[in-house]
């Protein structure tokens, strides 16, 4: 199929070419949504634009339907694949959690064995919650220095799969949050050499499709699966993205899982932003990310000649657990001026107006990518150099770590709908947990259903609390109380 995708042309943009024309054709609307191109709701046009609202409609023919598409939508799947280098392309419009989930939902059912490591997002999980399957977790190595994980090592996954051969799917994180890379072409071949698929959460590597210098992806690697965030780096609308597959998938089983869950009212928004995005990405997307990595480079630069911060790179590069690095990641490491990430985010945030991605108990992400300025990025090298100046402390006390090993009891589904009760925070040692407990972002669970809530677990759930992390999951908005196993 990618090869009858060749010939085309990039330059279109089918859904939004379909929404000028109707945006001429000046339609009375007797159907939903309800605001009437934007007439019932004044104060929502006023605020979002009136070209905006004119365009949020419903699926119509001369527009296609998300759920069966066969016009416009199709055309922009199809563009998409060729882009991507995939054999089909399918927009998601519930966010690259979705596709995460439609990835594990297509390849797994109940009691199957999927092969994968441990600091995936919750959307994994989640999946494994709704379908049954049952996790094997490769422990990933962690950086000492940094406190963060890294990727998945090739003999971790060779052994996984030796030891669990009747396991169906082998995922992977390509890249972490941190711009981690696995040996992605290795771990591919060694699935199938083994009969597994292999899914890969590519949430955070949409340019590695476009930048000239990028890591492997999915696609290249002959991965059967990737969920790519378009909305992150690669400038659509937030919520909207692309699941990929390879010619082993069967596109028409695909859509049927993904309609499973995803809605059957799409929004246009969310796919003319997917459809423009994938336009603008094939047209210029080499000389786009070429522009990141260079800002990237120089910020890194920057950043480490302040001194007591470390913005990692392509140094780290040890050709297995760091097979390879996103040279447009900014990623830092504060514990060595003696603060934690999360208090070097909420000073940026609070006294410097400068919003960071994320910051949790040793490190912070500024995201760089399409729409940044080199001014941007001056702004907050002097604000991290000023912070240095007037909060640096000693760091004793402060976690080192940002990475636990599990002791899985249970799978996820099991301890998620088995018989629960609630117990005070510090009551809760030495229990199985029934619920979610994680910082978002990055939302990489320090708990989740089925696992053993330790000390170590507690002291650093604590610790994240204290220091201001957002902590999501649990039942308990205050996290003063758990649900475990009763």
């Amino acid at each position: 199929m990618i090869d009858e995708l060749n010939c085309l042309d990039q330059r279109r943009a089918p859904i939004y070419e379909a929404l000028q024309t109707f945006r001429q054709m000046r339609v009375v609307p007797f159907d939903v949504p309800g605001h009437k191109h934007g007439r019932g709701n004044p104060e929502m046009t006023a605020f979002l634009g009136e070209k905006c609202v004119q365009i949020d409609v419903n699926s119509m023919k001369p527009l296609d339907n998300l759920c069966h598409p066969v016009s416009v939508i199709k055309e922009a799947e199809d563009l998409a694949a060729d882009a991507f280098g995939a054999a089909h392309a399918f927009l998601m419009v519930g966010g690259t959690t979705s596709s995460v989930q439609t990835m594990v939902l297509a390849t797994c059912k109940r009691g199957d064995k999927i092969i994968l490591p441990r600091n995936v997002h919750r959307s994994v999980i989640n999946a494994l919650v709704l379908c049954g399957a049952v996790p094997v977790y490769v422990n990933p190595e962690v950086d000492d220095r940094l406190g963060i994980s890294l990727g998945m090592r090739r003999d971790q996954v060779f052994k996984a799969i030796r030891e669990n051969p009747d396991a169906v799917a082998v995922l992977v994180n390509n890249p972490t949050y941190y711009g981690v890379c696995s040996d992605l072409k290795a771990i591919t071949q060694m699935a199938h050499d083994a009969g597994m698929y292999c899914l890969v959460d590519e949430a955070h590597g949409t340019h590695f499709y476009f930048g000239a210098g990028m890591p492997t992806t999915a696609m290249e690697a002959g991965a059967d699966m990737a969920a790519v965030s378009m909305h992150k780096s690669g400038g659509s609308l937030t919520q909207s993205s692309f699941l990929l597959t390879g010619p082993n998938m069967n596109p028409g089983h695909v859509r049927q899982i993904i309609n499973l869950t995803q809605t059957t009212s799409g929004s246009y928004l969310l796919m003319s932003s997917l459809d423009i995005s994938r336009r603008m990405l094939a047209l210029h997307g080499r000389e786009i990310f070429a522009k990141v990595s260079t800002m990237a480079d120089y910020a890194r630069e920057e950043v480490n000649a302040i001194g007591g911060y470390y913005a990692f790179g392509k140094e780290l590069v040890n050709g297995d657990s760091i097979f390879d690095f996103d040279p447009t990641k900014l990623s830092i490491h504060t514990r060595e001026i003696g603060l934690a990430g999360i208090e070097v985010y909420d000073i940026l945030r609070d006294e410097y107006d400068i919003q960071i991605e994320f910051g949790d108990i040793g490190n912070i992400l500024a995201y760089l990518s399409i729409g940044d300025r080199p001014q941007e990025l001056e702004r907050l090298v002097s604000a991290l150099a000023e912070i240095r100046r007037r909060y640096q402390r000693d760091g004793s006390g402060l976690l080192d770590t940002e990475y636990l090993d599990p002791e899985v009891v249970a799978t996820p589904q099991e301890a998620f709908y088995a018989p629960k009760k609630s117990v005070p925070l510090d009551e809760s040692e030495g229990l199985v947990c029934s619920e979610f407990v994680m910082c978002y972002p990055p939302g990489i669970p320090i708990l989740a259903p089925g696992e053993r809530i330790t000390r170590d677990i507690l002291d650093y759930i604590k610790f994240a609390k204290e220091k201001g992390c957002s902590m999501t999951g649990p039942e308990d908005p205050d996290i003063l109380r758990l649900n475990v196993l009763a």
